[in-house]
């Protein structure tokens, strides 16, 4: 039987934040749990070692796979800081294009700097997610 990796833990998310060794990849950190907790109203929680999410939801898939995750969350990682957001929504499709300068792999959107993106679209990119799969999943 499949066991899910990424699990809400009860690990510090400060102290996660307090271990990235880049200074500037730290300050980025604060920076985007501060934006992410006042734009979803969610305590920061670590999934899994690196990941600081907000909210949950639980899903199922066609396949029965199910398990829970966050509704958004982000990771400081050495090379870029990933954020995640939920993917299907054409919407934000169209906030990425606005977005500032980025990467996108299949769930993930990459960033070197929090300078690097238009905070209000971030915000808005947040929203969307968190609305997108409360719609989609409401028994969350």
């Amino acid at each position: 039987m499949y066991e899910q990796k990424t699990k809400e833990t009860d690990a510090s998310v400060i102290e996660f934040i307090e271990a990235v060794e880049s200074p500037k990849k730290r300050e980025d950190a604060y920076r985007l749990l501060d934006i992410f907790t006042e734009t979803t109203g969610f305590d920061a929680k670590m999934w899994g070692p690196t990941i600081i999410g907000f909210g949950s939801y639980h899903y199922v898939y066609k396949t029965g796979h199910e398990g829970d995750a966050p509704l958004v969350g982000f990771s400081p990682r050495k090379a870029k800081t990933s954020l995640y957001f939920a993917t299907g929504d054409t919407e934000r499709d169209e906030l990425l294009k606005q977005f500032g300068k980025h990467t996108s792999g299949k769930s993930c959107v990459y960033i070197n700097k929090v300078d690097d993106i238009d905070i209000e679209v971030l915000r808005d990119l947040i929203v969307q997610s968190v609305t997108f799969l409360r719609k989609n999943y409401p028994e969350s």
